[in-house]
């Protein structure tokens, strides 16, 4: 076998792998518990990110409150 016949069938696998991956992804895409296992891993990371900007606001508001008291009814950190 010479360089040519295997770069030849290198470019066939590429091909086939290519092709193989697109068919795999659409029938993935069409799969009704894989289209819903999707949905709802990024309706959760959704909800994740809100519930991280609300921690990141009231962590805000917590450093604000904490500013306007006297120092000293302050409790240390733990």
């Amino acid at each position: 076998m010479d360089w040519e016949d295997r770069l030849d069938e290198w470019e066939l696998e590429l091909e086939l792998k290519a092709q193989l991956e697109a068919l795999v992804a659409a029938r993935a895409e069409a799969s009704p518990r894989l289209r819903h296992s999707a949905e709802r891993r990024l309706a959760d990371e959704a909800q994740i990110e809100l519930l991280r900007h609300r921690v990141d606001q009231l962590e805000l508001r917590l450093a604000a409150l904490e500013r306007r008291l006297p120092s000293e009814t302050v409790p240390p950190e733990a």
